[in-house]
């Protein structure tokens, strides 16, 4: 009871968590980040109590004896597995914010725009019974457009299009809020995936997610390059059951991706579409902003921007942009509720 009683004895730690698919952020108010890794648990089968979290769980991907699963609890964004969430959520608090009887652990988390009331309930009650007081959710196109620095509160467009790992998130907004917003759930794990089933289609050849995504951030792109690429990759012939090297090029990884890319260009056409056309207007002068891991794609800024007319930038640190943004709403309590 004391502890919730304000001003008396309670010491206030305020704390920012970027939920995502592939990765967790944490940022600590008067701090910054202080936080960065996988959102990946490993876990003994027996007694499903975890044994790693964060970057050790993360390293064991597809390397683990039949005891132990090194799992991602995080789906498309949402909760998938409530009890291993709320394992590493316990984990990654504690890291940052120390917890004591006289602490009030305040939180603001951000959730995808397009989860239901049921998966946002799920998060808040995972922060919760990780030992947070209070849980404040906040959509996630509005902290990555917080995050970027951009003019959210002004009554003129801003765009905001979050390529994460479970997701990509398209947004207008205007005056403080969301005007128009899609979530998809393309983000960097379909595009993982996409690399997996292509080069088993073509080459009879069996890869893991670590390697799929080592392709995707040495040569991905989503235009043609000046000078195209080519990587050496190992993996498990289908056929044979024995290792096997490869060399694959950036041309097929591009192919490989090219369906993923065209969802985005839909959702961010569609967001285009139903936009206002005063808001529209804005948009031609102010562009697009990208956020996310995937906006460090090569290229995708020159191919949202040849698709749509609409000049885009990327921000300095996309992966933080959410985060950052959570930050932003710790420091101004009137963007909670959002």
């Amino acid at each position: 009871m004391i502890k919730r009683l304000p001003g008396i004895f309670s010491l206030s730690n305020a704390i920012g968590i970027d939920l995502g698919t592939a990765n967790t952020l944490v940022y600590l108010k008067d701090r910054g980040v202080v936080l960065r890794e996988p959102s990946v648990v490993a876990i003994h089968n027996e007694t499903r109590k975890p044994i790693a979290v964060g970057l050790d769980a993360k390293m064991m991907l597809g390397r683990t004896p039949g005891t132990i699963s090194a799992l991602r609890p995080m789906k498309d964004g949402v909760i998938a597995d409530f009890e291993i969430s709320e394992h590493m959520l316990r984990y990654f608090i504690g890291k940052v914010a120390k917890k004591n009887f006289f602490t009030h652990l305040n939180v603001v988390v951000a959730v995808p725009y397009g989860i239901t009331a049921v998966e946002k309930r799920a998060v808040m009650d995972s922060a919760f019974r990780a030992g947070a007081d209070e849980v404040h959710p906040i959509a996630e196109p509005i902290a990555s457009a917080l995050g970027v620095g951009l003019p959210v509160g002004e009554p003129a467009a801003s765009m905001i299009v979050d390529i994460g790992g479970g997701t990509t998130e398209v947004a207008v907004l205007s005056l403080g809020d969301i005007v128009y917003a899609r979530s998809i759930r393309v983000g960097g794990d379909e595009l993982d995936t996409s690399i997996i089933n292509y080069v088993k289609r073509a080459y009879n050849l069996i890869i893991g997610e670590r390697t799929a995504e080592e392709i995707k951030m040495k040569i991905g792109s989503a235009v043609p390059l000046e000078q195209e690429m080519t990587l050496e990759i190992k993996g498990r012939d289908a056929m044979s059951g024995l290792p096997k090297p490869l060399y694959l090029t950036s041309q097929e990884v591009r192919e490989a991706l090219m369906e993923n890319f065209n969802a985005i260009i839909e959702a961010v056409r569609t967001s285009l579409e139903r936009c206002p056309p005063e808001l529209a207007s804005d948009l031609v002068d102010r562009g697009i902003a990208l956020a996310g891991g995937g906006s460090l794609i090569r290229g995708i800024d020159k191919l949202l921007s040849d698709a749509t007319g609409i000049p885009v930038f990327g921000g300095d640190d996309p992966l933080c942009a959410v985060v950052n943004g959570t930050g932003v709403i710790l420091q101004d309590t009137r963007w909670r509720g959002h």
